[in-house]
């Protein structure tokens, strides 16, 4: 079978290896101390967090154990992967419902819309990835045209963790990495004129703010407001694989009334493109 370079990676592996990159931030791992503390070496994991190879579940699993996460709805995702690699998903059985129980185990909201790459498939829209679902990390999915009328299982309810940052502590930090990526609101959407699909993002738990990108190209660049006028925080596409995954800049101390703004600076070198939006007071349960 021929393997795609990772610019080229399905989307159900690219959802894949961004989940997985986003674990290993979470674990402040590098590749050396990752090797030493699980049973796959420093070029496997390099290969695994690339794209290049599909990783074992094994794989998974004991990065999710290192990172303090959930392993159930990475490993969802992990199915859907590897049932395209293998390429049992290229061409389902009539009565088939092809991948429905690892789209369920993955329990993402279906506002998070993505589209179908191959008849009755589910994809993996976002980035990651199954982070935020296993505690915080970010990972979005939808059951796409094919899906069958039957239920979808349930998820068991879990506790959410507590968020490790607030106000000026989470200043340039991770909004997964923080856990303040759990049922953010979206203040502001915004689609640029190269076709690139941007949002602003806020925890009112973790009173921050932050931008994440999608539908991108290598070389864009998202840039989002640093508090009190400071140093912006930003983020930039550097590979395929960012290209087809949720993206996100580092978070802003964003308390309700103040305002959050990014800017889009695109590869081709055309104008920035700039959207704003205030946090809004919110009663307290």
């Amino acid at each position: 079978m021929t393997r795609k370079p990772p610019g080229e990676l399905p989307p159900e592996r690219a959802r894949l290896v961004s989940a997985l990159r986003e674990l290993k931030t979470a674990t402040g791992l590098s590749l050396a101390a990752l090797a030493t503390k699980t049973t796959f070496s420093k070029s496997s994991w390099e290969r695994y967090l690339n794209g290049k190879t599909l990783p074992p579940r094994r794989a998974v699993q004991e990065l999710c154990r290192l990172a303090g996460e959930r392993e159930d709805r990475c490993l969802a995702l992990w199915e859907l992967a590897e049932s395209e690699w293998s390429g049992r998903a290229a061409a389902p059985r009539p009565d088939e419902d092809t991948g429905t129980d690892a789209s369920a185990r993955a329990g993402l909201p279906e506002t998070e819309t993505g589209r179908p790459a191959g008849r009755g498939r589910l994809l993996a829209v976002l980035a990651s990835v199954c982070a935020m679902a296993a505690g915080g990390l970010s990972v979005a999915l939808v059951l796409l045209a094919g899906q069958s009328g039957a239920p979808r299982p349930s998820s068991p309810p879990t506790t959410a963790p507590a968020p490790r940052c607030r106000a000026a502590t989470c200043e340039g930090r991770s909004p997964m990495t923080m856990k303040c990526g759990l049922a953010p609101l979206t203040l502001a959407s915004h689609r640029t004129s190269s076709g690139a699909h941007l949002e602003l993002r806020y925890s009112d738990t973790c009173e921050a703010g932050w931008a994440r990108m999608w539908s991108t190209r290598i070389g864009d660049r998202l840039e989002l407001a640093g508090a009190a006028g400071g140093r912006p925080h930003s983020a930039e596409i550097t590979d395929g694989v960012a290209a087809q995954s949720y993206v996100f800049t580092p978070m802003t101390e964003a308390r309700p009334g103040t305002t959050v703004r990014a800017c889009f600076r695109p590869a081709t070198g055309a104008a920035r493109e700039c959207f704003e939006a205030r946090v809004r007071f919110r009663p307290r349960s």
